[in-house]
Formats: C-alpha cells, structure tokens, sequence
C-alpha cells in the first residue's frame, strides 16, 4: 500500500498545485475569501487528480461512466471536509491562510486516498 500511497500522493502534489494556484490567484488577484478560494481550487485539483489517479496510482479498468461518478463523490466529500477543516482553523488559530490549508490538505490526503482505494478505483 505504501508504493500505491506515494503515487497517489504524487498525482496529489500536482492537484494541489492547481489548487493552491487558484486559490492564491482567486484571494490575491480577485479579492475572494480564503474558504471560497481554497473550494474553486479544490474542484480544479480534483479534476486533475482524477485523471492521474485512474490512470497511474490505480491503473483502474473501471469505465469512467462508474468510477467518475465514485470520484466525484469522494472529491465532493473531500471538498466539504476541507472547506470544514480550513474554516475551522481560521476561526480559532491564527497563521496565515496558506499554513493552515497545507493543514486541510494533509487530512484530505489522508481520507481520499483510503477512500478511492477501497471504493473509487
């Protein structure tokens, strides 16, 4: 499983650099808040991840029109749990933003690897 968690964690480090450069784009660039931000660049990095994911970390042999839809949820759930996470700290911690996103990533990383592995792919 270690092997399988370095890759996803690969295709994970190229989803979150959309990401993160959504996210900063959308708060340095357009004004938008950081929970806002960081959801628009989640979305985009999920979209990303899917691809690399299907395709390299599980090498899936599931049709899209099932494992997409499975992604998508997993992704959704994802978003929502980092949204909570990154929301949460900026109410109670005080960091700049950006620290405490790599925080929700961490626990995003974490539950949608355990979740694609054993549902998803």
């Amino acid at each position: 499983m270690a092997p399988q968690f370095l890759l996803y964690a690969g295709a994970g480090a190229i989803g979150t650099a959309a990401h993160y450069g959504v996210l900063i784009a959308l708060v340095q660039l357009a004004g938008a808040g950081p929970v806002a931000a960081s959801t628009a660049g989640a979305i985009v990095g999920a979209l990303v991840n899917y691809a690399l994911n299907h395709r390299y970390t599980f090498a899936s042999r599931r049709a899209h029109r099932a494992a997409l839809p499975r992604f998508l949820a997993v992704a959704g759930a994802g978003v929502l749990l980092n949204a909570a996470v990154l929301a949460a700290l900026l109410a109670t911690v005080t960091l700049h933003y950006l620290v405490m996103q790599a925080v929700a990533t961490g626990v995003v990383l974490v539950a949608g690897f355990l979740a694609n592995r054993r549902w998803t792919f």
